[in-house]
């Protein structure tokens, strides 16, 4: 969730740098920190703990100057809030880079670079990128090939900045899910994480896309594509309305924040695992004390965040063994909660100032429960602030009122807490490890997902005319039917349910006719076949099915039945790369009816009133 900025001009760039952080500080407070390369070529560095004001005290008590740099604000995910650890990090004294995302496989690279001789000076893993491109500079490779070739080691998802002082004229940039924009200017250019960081030297954008290698000199542009072919990408003009701008090339803030869910995911992930498993101190200094003596857990939430609340008991219950129920807020406000001995309370909420789910919280912090657990996406929230423990979503500022990448993130993050239980009640420390291979791939799998877009925008049509829709999904899926219903309700205004597909004989199955649509979300898992009989029932009568079904599953299409084939997805992160579809087709829906996407009528973003 760090914010990035770079420069290259022909002004001192400093004032710009610092100013682009400002307008990026809601992406991270920790730390923060400049690197620009002054007439001499020399790197000057200058980094400070805390929010961005602290770092403009000590550039007014020691000043930089340099017509080329990056800086860098911090959301402390991995390593402590140390000046240590800030960005930018540098390799000697000719390469500084600054880094937003995880690189997976640091650990592997960082032994390597040890045994050659490289000293670190962080606990980071941004510093491997900077040692990493600087000893294939040393083999004689040029800063683009040097950079170029330290991506092609690196796992994960993550944008990079490369200075390098040797060659005082140009920024390298690499984005592999997390986002970048380039600014163009007259005789300079920028670059940074949103486009709000450079609203006061351009209205001009590129909007690099994901395995992009960007060559930025202060007169010209040079994009390579993931299979490193130079090509050219839209040029964007936007007004100086800074929200406008923050939209992008989208129409709207919500396909927008779509699109941004295999970056949040990413920034989600980093800074909960290491060595192939998952790190339960991230969660604060009491996590050990308290996971040890969960037997039992309540989750409470509303809306979107109680679905993943909803699927997060599924995976709990089968991975870490633990019994757990999941509530509305506002019920479980007013009733009489039976609080077994060592109960865990979870809260979800992307704002963290949910009435409802706030004040089951205060309730449950007099109620008998051994400690709390929120899993927020705002970090200075009530929420946060009176919980014992704390998984922040690092999904960015979502401003659609639909939610899209808060509900995946919280997905993400009810796994990251599974398997921290799963630690302390005896699951195989070889099995963690699996799960771990497949939760750092639900980003890749979800921009997979995303490739979808155009045959949704399709598929929509289909539905845009239809006042009812029914959602099924069994297991975990269920609850994925259930987002789906939500999401195309909230945004589209058309009536739609979700049931767990085997109930559709006690009751639904009176609904079904040729002109109410059906959409079956079917992972290939354990249900697949039960699901395809609960399907057949569906065609019997005469429904219109529309399957959501991985490749592998042997679902085909035939008359009445529309299979949408969705990339291979492990079972155990199949909700999270399934939601994807389902809220572009919502969305694309909506477009199609002409409502208001970003602000329905009667809906608000964070609910803060009973």
């Amino acid at each position: 969730m760090c914010g990035i900025v770079g420069a290259v001009a022909e002004r001192n760039i400093v004032p710009i740098l610092v100013e682009g952080l400002r307008r990026l500080e809601y992406r991270g407070y920790d730390s923060a920190g400049v690197a620009v390369i002054d007439d001499k070529g020399k790197i000057g560095l200058n980094r400070a703990v805390g929010k961005v004001s602290e770092l403009e005290a000590k550039l007014a008590a020691n000043p930089l100057n340099g017509k080329i740099g990056v800086a860098h604000t911090r959301w402390a995910t991995h390593g402590g809030v140390t000046e240590a650890n800030a960005h930018p990090h540098l390799s000697g004294e000719r390469i500084a880079v600054i880094h937003n995302g995880i690189i997976e496989n640091f650990q592997e690279i960082k032994d390597e670079l040890v045994a050659k001789g490289y000293e670190f000076q962080s606990e980071t893993d941004t510093e491997v990128a900077a040692h990493l491109v600087h000893d294939f500079l040393k083999e004689g490779m040029d800063l683009v090939d040097a950079v170029g070739k330290a991506v092609e080691r690196f796992q994960g998802a993550y944008a990079l900045l490369v200075v390098d002082s040797e060659e005082p004229d140009r920024i390298v940039v690499s984005r592999v899910a997390s986002p970048l924009v380039i600014g163009l200017g007259l005789g300079e250019n920028f670059v940074a994480s949103g486009v709000p960081a450079l609203l006061p030297v351009t209205q001009r954008f590129i909007y690099l896309e994901q395995g992009d290698l960007a060559e930025i000199r202060r007169d010209s542009i040079r994009i390579f594509d993931a299979d490193r072919r130079l090509v050219e990408r839209e040029e964007h003009e936007t007004k100086w309305d800074t929200d406008a701008a923050e939209k992008g090339p989208y129409r709207h803030f919500m396909l927008k924040e779509i699109f941004e869910q295999p970056s949040a995911l990413a920034d989600t992930l980093y800074g909960r695992i290491a060595d192939q498993r998952v790190l339960p101190e991230s969660l604060g200094p009491k996590a050990a004390e308290l996971l040890g003596r969960v037997e039992n857990i309540h989750i409470v939430a509303c809306g979107t965040s109680y679905h993943a609340g909803c699927v997060g008991k599924y995976w709990i219950e089968a991975i870490a063994g633990v019994p757990v129920s999941v509530e509305i807020a506002s019920e479980y406000r007013y009733r009489t909660a039976v609080v077994p001995e060592n109960t865990l309370f979870i809260t979800l909420s992307q704002s963290g100032e949910t009435a409802d789910t706030l004040e089951a919280l205060r309730i449950a912090r007099q109620s008998g429960y051994i400690g709390s657990l929120t899993i927020c996406n705002s970090a200075h929230s009530s929420m946060v602030r009176e919980s014992d423990l704390v998984m922040m979503t690092q999904a960015g500022p979502e401003i659609g009122v639909a939610s899209t990448k808060a509900f995946t993130t919280q997905l993400l993050s009810m796994l990251i807490v599974t398997l921290m239980l799963g630690r302390y009640r005896g699951l195989d420390a070889d099995k963690e490890k699996e799960f771990v291979k497949h939760l750092v791939h639900a980003a890749t799998a979800s921009d997979k997902a995303l490739r979808m877009n155009e045959q949704l925008k399709a598929l929509a049509e289909d539905f845009a005319e239809k006042h009812h829709t029914l959602f099924l999904g069994r297991g975990p899926m269920w609850p994925i039917a259930m987002e789906g219903a939500l999401k195309l309700k909230e945004i589209s205004y058309i009536h739609a349910e979700a049931y767990a597909a085997g109930e559709l004989k006690h009751g639904p199955l009176a609904l079904i006719d040729e002109d109410m649509p059906v959409v079956v979300v079917a992972p290939n898992n354990e249900l697949l076949d039960k699901l395809k009989s609960n399907m057949q029932v569906v065609r019997a009568r005469g429904g219109q099915l529309y399957v959501f079904a991985d490749k592998e599953s042997g679902v085909e299409s035939e008359e009445g039945i529309v299979v949408i084939d969705m990339p291979h997805a492990d079972r155990l992160i199949a909700p999270i790369v399934y939601t994807v579809p389902l809220q572009l087709l919502s969305y694309h829906v909506a477009v199609l009816k002409g409502t208001d996407v970003d602000q329905p009528r009667n809906l608000a973003k964070s609910v803060t009133v009973e």
